[in-house]
Order: structure tokens, then sequence, then C-alpha cells
């Protein structure tokens, strides 16, 4: 019988891959173990403690609420899961430290299923004012001419409503507040984003040796796929870059094929109970050129630049510069140009798999325990390729930590 290696090749070589269901690229996952099986959730415990903190953050920013739209954030204070609509459901929390959940009659039931601590739930009808709802809530509590903060993201919607229907109330930005809480993970949060981590990993490592020439960019993201969820995980994206398109950190629309001596670029992510991970991978489908090499090495240098300038105190913003002088020290930039780094260092991570704050240039939040950012100084030459190796790390109290070991070498991108 013919081996699914021999015959995923023969099928690349002779053109039939294109014609071969995504499914039949991801059926090979039997005996994979499962990472997540011990992986505990965010208990009721752990939000009451971050609803005490909330609320102590919403008076030590002379604020008297705080309103917060579904998203993670929701999620992070109240376990409701929800979308976006424009049927308003929010969460409004007091510098007392009461909260409500604000939704429509229709959907009260449905909320009340993920709403995991004790809150008044408020419900409004389709030709009711949602605003007005959570202004009479204030209203009972001596908040009329409060000082109400909302979450970076709330939409304007909401915003223009709760001033219309609050007009002797103040309207801030409630950033210090969410910010203060979400930017410093605690062990149970970090736990889960470990097993996404080691999930994302061994994901890689299934998929590595399947990878033949010819594959398209989704047939390869269809293994990975296959593989996190097997692992345990969900899997959350899967950007193959191949070739020239690896030059571009968000990819290109030109057809894509694995070709020998060419770049491949894996930027891939998982979560598990809600928490991400975010890695990459770049290696060559092939023997790698000695201009590969140097671009690997000298972008691999990068990383551990970064994770030496990551010190309790420092700015976050300067690691970025950090790496950004050793780069251009040899000939890539200067700043943002190109061929060079032509994005930030890092991003924070958590819920969300780009949160704040970032590794960028004048960014001035001091690093702290708990804080979680990826690494990732890209070296990008337009027209050539890219190089991208992305591992998470978190602040300790003895400094920075990896959720994933950087690679060690072009020829073994995945230790």
């Amino acid at each position: 019988m013919i081996q699914r290696r021999q015959f995923l090749g023969t099928a690349a070589l002779g053109g039939l891959a294109a014609t071969l269901p995504l499914s039949a690229w991801a059926a090979d996952t039997a005996g994979l173990p499962n990472l997540a099986a011990k992986a505990v959730p965010i208990g009721k415990a752990e939000r009451v403690a971050r609803l005490a903190k909330a609320t102590h953050l919403v008076r030590a920013n002379d604020m008297d609420a705080l309103l917060i739209e579904p998203g993670s954030s929701l999620i992070y204070f109240t376990g409701v899961r929800w979308s976006r609509s424009e049927r308003l459901t929010a969460a409004v929390l007091t510098r007392e430290g009461e909260l409500a959940v604000v939704t429509p009659f229709f959907e009260e039931p449905s909320v009340r299923e993920s709403l995991a601590v004790a809150a008044d739930v408020l419900t409004w009808n389709e030709d009711d004012n949602p605003l007005a709802a959570v202004a009479t809530w204030l209203g009972k509590r001596g908040l009329t001419k409060g000082k109400i903060g909302v979450e970076e993201t709330v939409r304007y919607f909401a915003v223009d409503g709760l001033e219309k229907a609050m007009p002797n109330a103040t309207v801030v930005n409630g950033a210090p507040v969410v910010r203060g809480c979400r930017m410093h993970k605690s062990p149970a949060e970090i736990a889960l984003m470990q097993i996404a981590s080691d999930i994302t990993l061994a994901a890689y490592r299934h998929t590595a040796p399947r990878i033949e020439a010819g594959m398209s960019p989704d047939q390869i993201g269809a293994i990975m796929a296959a593989a996190t969820t097997a692992l345990g995980g969900r899997s959350e994206f899967e950007l193959i870059l191949l070739g020239e398109a690896s030059a571009y950190p968000h990819g290109s629309g030109k057809p894509q094929a694995v070709k020998d001596g060419e770049v491949v670029l894996m930027d891939c992510g998982a979560t598990v109970h809600g928490y991400q991970s975010d890695i990459s991978r770049t290696f060559v489908y092939g023997k790698a050129t000695l201009r590969q090499r140097q671009v690997w090495d000298q972008m691999r240098k990068g990383q551990d630049v970064a994770f030496a300038a990551a010190k309790l105190g420092t700015p976050a913003g300067e690691v970025d510069d950090a790496v950004r002088a050793y780069y251009e020290s040899l000939g890539w930039g200067p700043d943002y140009k190109l061929p060079g780094t032509s994005h930030r260092t890092g991003h924070g991570i958590g819920l969300d798999g780009h949160e704040p704050v970032n590794l960028v240039r004048g960014e001035t939040t001091k690093l702290a325990p708990g804080m979680c950012f990826s690494n990732e100084p890209g070296i990008y030459i337009p027209g050539e390729f890219g190089i991208r190796l992305e591992d998470c790390f978190h602040m300790t109290e003895s400094g920075p930590k990896w959720f994933s070991e950087p690679p060690s070498s072009i020829d073994k991108p995945f230790g």
C-alpha cells in the first residue's frame, strides 16, 4: 500500500494536490495526545477578584462607573460570551462594586447561561432605549452626574447613547481600569497560555514533516488546524506564507506553492479556554542559501536582544528600541524602513491575540510581573523573502520567561 507521505508527494508533483479536499490533508491525527485535558478554566473566585480590582481602579481613577461591551473584556469580568450587534448588551460596574448586565428581553436566558458572577440583569424591549435602562440604574445609585468610564473598544453609538441618556454625566476613557486588570495575568491565566503554546508547538512538529512540494498555504493550514484540534486546542489562525509572499508580514493574494529552496513562513495560534498562543516559524523547504541562513540568524539574534532588554521597570518601548538599534548596526532599516523590520517588536497577548500594551517605540508603560508579549522582530526583504520567528514570553518577578523556546537554527525550526 502506498504510504500517505508518498501519495501526497506524488499528488503534488502530478498536479492533483489542488483537487484534493482539505480534509484529505488533515486526516492523520490519530494518536496525538490531548494536551489540554487537564487545563483548568478560570473560576468564579478569580472573576470576583477581578471585579474587586476593577472597582478599586474605578475609584483610584476618579470614576463612578465603567461600561463594557461584549468581547474579551466582558468575558474577563463576567464570563458572558456574546457577540456585538446593533442590539446593545453591556455590563456596568459602579465604584461600590455593584454590577449589572443590560441585554434585550428575549436574550436574557441566553446571556444568563454564561454569566459567572452575581449581577443585576436589566432587560429592554425592541422599542426601548437600552442606555435609558443603564441611566435609570445608575441614577438610583446617585450617579446621574457621575463620571462614567467606557472601555476603549466600546462603539460610538453606545457612547453617544449614554451621553444623551445621561446629559449631566461625564463620559471618560475607561482604559486605565480595564488595562490595569487585564495587562497583568494571574497564574491561572499564565497556565492556560502555556498549554496553548505547548499545543501550537506540538502541532508544528506534526505538520512540518507532512509538507510537500506543490502544496498550497490552505493545505498546510488544514494539517496544522487539524493537529491543533486533536491536541486539545481551538484553532485560532493559520497564516502560511510561501516564497516571496513571506516578505510581506500578512501575506499576498498571489497564488503560492511550496517550492524547493524557498522560504516557508508559518504564523499560527490556538486557544485554550479562551487564552491564546501565537508562534511563528520560518524555514526553507529543501536546502537554504547562505543569504537565507544569514538573515535567519540575524533575526533570531533580534529575539535575544529583545528578551535581554525586557527588564522589570523598563518602558516597553525600549525593547523595540534595542532591537532596532541592533538591526541598524547590520544595515537594516533604519527605523521602520524596508528592507528591515516594518512592524513593532511585539504585542500584548492573552484573551485577545493582540491586546495592550505593545513593544513599540514610544510606549512608556513599564514592564511588570504578569505582562505577556510576543517577541517577533521579523526581517523583510521585498521581492525576495522574509524571516519571522515569534515566541511569546511573560514577565515574572525575576524577569522574562518564555512560553515557547525559540529555535536553535534554520535547520531545526521546531527544536
